[in-house]
């Protein structure tokens, strides 16, 4: 996820409002164009960016009369931290190592239930990485008491 995209999409006032309603539940396009008093065709283009840039995620939903509604929701949870000083600007999109993760579990929210394939191979990346950290720690912890020992004598 790109931080210059978010801040972009974050903004626009509409698109906002969009994101606090839709933290209550999922909703279709209708319902938030009626919530906020603006057109569907403009609802649907906000929409449109905001889950190209993967903040939302979408599913179809049977409905009891018609053909089945779109859903949008929020699909992952996103922290941006900027800093400001009179030196510098500096602005961190944070947690981004578990956007996957995320991604995921908004899918799951919105009702999608064939994630199980895409969560296994996330748990063996994840398994794979915490091996290999633990592996480097071990070299720097054999490191550091090589370097201690040196220096004691």
């Amino acid at each position: 996820m790109d931080l210059e995209e978010i801040l972009d999409v974050m903004g626009c006032k509409t698109r906002r409002d969009i994101l606090n309603l839709l933290r209550d539940e999922p909703r279709f396009v209708s319902e938030i164009s009626r919530e906020l008093d603006v057109g569907q065709k403009a609802i649907i283009e906000h929409l449109r960016a905001m889950e190209q840039l993967g903040i939302l995620s979408s599913s179809f939903r049977k409905i009891e009369r018609g053909r089945p509604r779109k859903y949008y929701g929020i699909s992952q949870d996103i922290e941006i931290q900027i800093f400001i000083s009179p030196d510098s600007i500096q602005m961190n999109l944070i947690g981004e190592e578990f956007s996957e993760l995320k991604n995921l579990e908004g899918r799951i929210r919105m009702g999608e239930t064939e994630v199980a394939g895409e969560l296994r191979r996330l748990i063996k990346k994840y398994d794979t990485a915490k091996k290999n950290a633990e592996k480097l720690l071990k070299q720097v912890e054999s490191h550091n008491q090589h370097d201690q020992c040196s220096r004691r004598y």
